[in-house]
């Protein structure tokens, strides 16, 4: 595989680990459970079950396997840092909305999402947007897309500043291990 191919698995690797994320974090938030379990559940059950041979049925079957490291690292970082990102967001919502009033996948996507902007600075808060608006539509067909695209653009705007001033396509290009 070339380069460019390599890298196009990575960006998809790197899109399915966000997806997967807020599908974790989600259900993190309904059960009321600690991100270990699942994650390894996450990684055991679904995803080297599904990508075993013969079983396309699983969840997982027809997806690039998440990255790992950033699965990892957004389902704990977002539960390890939960009231500091709804502090975040809050003051970001419009009409009079809090995270707390969201539905549940929606406020995981816009955990993820600030979590990304706050902590994961080599990643480019454009991308970042993009990424957790491709996310909304994946679960909505309203409003809700615009809705993550909104608030995390507010706050990419307050958090990286400098980065949101830059033109569009700009060094957007997302930082992975083979382009650093």
């Amino acid at each position: 595989m070339n380069a460019k191919g390599k890298n196009t698995g990575k960006r998809q690797a790197l899109s399915a680990a966000r997806l997967t994320a807020v599908q974790a974090l989600y259900e993190m938030d309904l059960a009321g459970t600690p991100p270990d379990p699942v994650l390894r559940e996450f990684f055991k059950d679904r995803w080297s079950d599904a990508n075993s041979a013969g079983d396309e049925e699983k969840d997982g079957g027809d997806f690039a396997e998440p990255d790992g490291f950033l699965l990892a690292a957004l389902v704990r970082g977002v539960t390890e840092r939960r009231a500091e990102l709804d502090g975040m967001i809050s003051p970001v919502l419009r009409g009079g909305r809090t995270p707390e009033r969201l539905q549940a996948v929606l406020r995981s996507i816009l955990r993820a999402g600030a979590f990304e902007l706050s902590v994961l600075e080599n990643v480019p808060p454009r991308v970042v947007i993009t990424e957790y608006v491709d996310v909304a539509h994946a679960f909505f067909e309203g409003g809700e897309p615009a809705l993550v695209n909104g608030v995390l653009d507010r706050l990419a705007h307050t958090l990286r500043t400098g980065e949101m001033d830059k033109p569009k396509g700009a060094s957007d290009e997302e930082k992975t291990p083979e382009t650093q």
